[in-house]
């Protein structure tokens, strides 16, 4: 997969197959999207495209909104190679871009800069100015401008549509289950392993710290999660706290790391995190010996956890 910063670094070779969004998560619906982009792309012998944006446009037309998203650009970039998708346009989105008409749009991105044969769309695609233009009348323009439009029904999951507010807000929840349900894959956070204050070594649950880069990636509640990475090329498991660790009277959010059955070093190192399922809130305990209780339970938990799902 090609990746481009902007439209204007973009040169197509001929037509394209074009989608368009923020594709936050690249969820189940999203994957449908992209499927069929990947079909039209080869029935019609062309490359496939997704423009999408970054700042989110809520991040620069609702500044106060301070929303969080499912993945860093890197994350998601990843995401929609593995889709299969042939060219990945990341264009800064600005009010100045948020302005255009849904003429111009269509005219002087889509068809001169992108050269579009077929475009692709959600079920509740809106664009231009205000996001005033519907399906028809991106169909009207097609015609008249010389594409096809093809538009996507609503993937259902558990009777809900399925949406990326809808997975933050399960996240933000805590419902773990729920949210990888919508994604189709374990929701995972990237970071840096960092130096900690080591006081899970003192306790026998060692722990690596995750330093997350972005401000912007969404971090589910608070509580203990059933976790995998891929280290050094095989798989391992473990137990996660996301929380401000009460009991030692901690003011600030960590995210650390118990593996089970390693103890190479790590420092430094940049790991994928998935989380599987959320065991239990963050608590206060009164002792270090009663942390010390609850975390093997919590190690049991999760080894019952992994045995009894195929990950």
């Amino acid at each position: 997969m090609k990746i481009y910063p902007s439209i204007q670094e973009f040169t197509p070779p001929a037509k394209t197959v074009v989608t368009l969004g923020t594709f936050d998560g690249v969820h189940k619906g999203h994957k449908v999207l992209l499927q069929k982009l990947a079909e039209a792309s080869a029935a019609m012998g062309c490359q496939s495209v997704v423009l999408t944006f970054f700042p989110h446009p809520r991040m620069v037309l609702q500044q106060a909104s301070d929303v969080k998203l499912l993945n860093t650009m890197e994350e998601k970039a990843g995401l929609l190679e593995a889709a299969g998708v042939d060219n990945l346009i990341i264009h800064p989105f600005s009010h100045e871009f948020s302005r255009l008409t849904a003429e111009e749009f269509v005219k002087d991105i889509l068809v001169d800069k992108l050269r579009v044969g077929k475009i692709i769309i959600g079920h509740d695609h809106r664009f231009g100015r205000n996001r005033t233009a519907t399906t028809a009348d991106l169909i009207i323009m097609g015609l008249e401008l010389g594409f096809e439009v093809e538009q996507i029904s609503a993937l259902q999951v558990e009777e809900n549509n399925v949406s990326s507010t809808r997975i933050r807000n399960a996240l933000t929840e805590g419902n773990i289950t729920l949210a990888n349900s919508y994604l189709g894959y374990p929701y995972f956070i990237t970071g840096t392993v960092s130096t900690g204050k080591q006081l899970g070594r003192t306790i026998g649950y060692p722990t690596a710290n995750i330093a997350i880069g972005q401000s912007y990636k969404l971090i589910p509640a608070h509580g203990v999660y059933a976790v995998s990475s891929i280290i050094h090329g095989k798989i391992v498991f473990g137990m996660m706290n996301i929380g401000t660790r009460p009991t030692v009277d901690g003011t600030y959010q960590t995210i650390e790391v118990n593996f089970f059955d390693f103890d190479a070093d790590i420092y430094g190192a940049e790991l994928k995190i998935n989380l599987h399922t959320r065991l239990r809130d963050e608590h206060k305990f009164e002792s270090l010996d009663a942390l010390k209780q609850q975390l093997a339970r919590d190690k049991e938990n999760t080894q019952a956890f992994f045995n009894s799902h195929h990950v």
